[in-house]
């Protein structure tokens, strides 16, 4: 089946999915992420890497202040936003690819927002502080619904789920009622199945594959395969490797944006699933 085009509604332009996959560049403003925490805490090194991103082929820059890696701590709205604002500050106005924050707090989501930001990205899917659909809602942003199990610091305990898909179809459902209860036009919200993030290896593997399920919900899908345990890959080559694989498996299901640290060297593998993907369905 072919993949549905959206027009999808950011604060200040839209944006055209289904045509190809675009590609969500990450940027990690945290001391203790688990590829690449630390070295772009410096907005000036910031700034430098996002400049990088940007020519190699993103389309939007994803930047977070607070890992989400299995076993991480919960830091304060305070401790995220002094990471957050100075380089949001360093890089107003100098980018033309619109950016996107992942953060689960309000009060953070508000401040990104008035910074320039124009997509939240919210790791919990609305389930630790729903008020940050209101932040979007009042801007006008975007807003990627991510599937949340547990919490970080309780992934290692939790228990298999015999069936991933539809468990995270239906949760997936629930979180958009409540962004939109809270205000958010439908055409502005794009939903994440939450690769790990609570679940195992044979889980993420499954939702990967059986994507296309989540084609009910109606809306773009966003997908953040990259660099993830899953992949089972102990090597940075293994795990670029490993991230192209399943790059190319989500473009076959449908996906429409990949949220990626590797963005050259997977910018081939990409435009590749992409030619695959027209000539199945022309």
């Amino acid at each position: 089946m072919p993949r549905k085009r959206f027009l999808w509604k950011l604060k200040e332009r839209e944006l055209q999915l289904g045509d190809r996959t675009l590609v969500a560049a990450v940027l990690n403003v945290t001391p203790d992420s688990f590829s690449d925490g630390g070295q772009f805490l410096d907005p000036d090194r910031a700034f430098g890497r996002a400049v990088e991103l940007e020519e190699a082929g993103a389309d939007i820059l994803d930047i977070g202040a607070e890992s989400t890696r299995p076993g991480a701590t919960r830091i304060s709205e305070e401790e995220e936003l002094r990471r957050l604002v100075p380089v949001l500050k360093r890089l107003r106005g100098k980018l033309t690819i619109p950016i996107s924050v992942d953060t689960y707090k309000y009060a953070v989501a508000q401040r990104a927002l008035e910074l320039g930001a124009e997509i939240i990205n919210d790791p919990t899917g609305l389930t630790f502080d729903p008020q940050i659909a209101k932040a979007a809602a009042t801007h006008d942003a975007a807003l990627i619904v991510n599937h949340m199990r547990g919490t970080p610091d309780t992934w290692a305990k939790l228990g298999p789920v015999p069936d991933p898909v539809n468990m995270v179809l239906r949760e997936l459902d629930a979180s958009v009622h409540r962004a939109r209860r809270a205000g958010i036009d439908p055409l502005r919200i794009a939903v994440d199945p939450g690769i790990g993030f609570g679940k195992r290896k044979e889980e993420s593997a499954r939702l990967i594959t059986e994507l296309y399920h989540l084609h009910q919900l109606n809306l773009p899908l966003h997908l953040g395969p990259s660099r993830k345990s899953f992949l089972a890959q102990a090597t940075p080559e293994g795990l670029l490797m490993g991230t192209a694989a399943a790059v190319t498996a989500a473009i076959l299901n449908g996906v429409h944006i990949l949220r990626l640290h590797d963005v050259a060297p997977l910018i081939p593998t990409i435009q590749v699933a992409d030619s695959l993907l027209r000539a199945r369905v022309e």
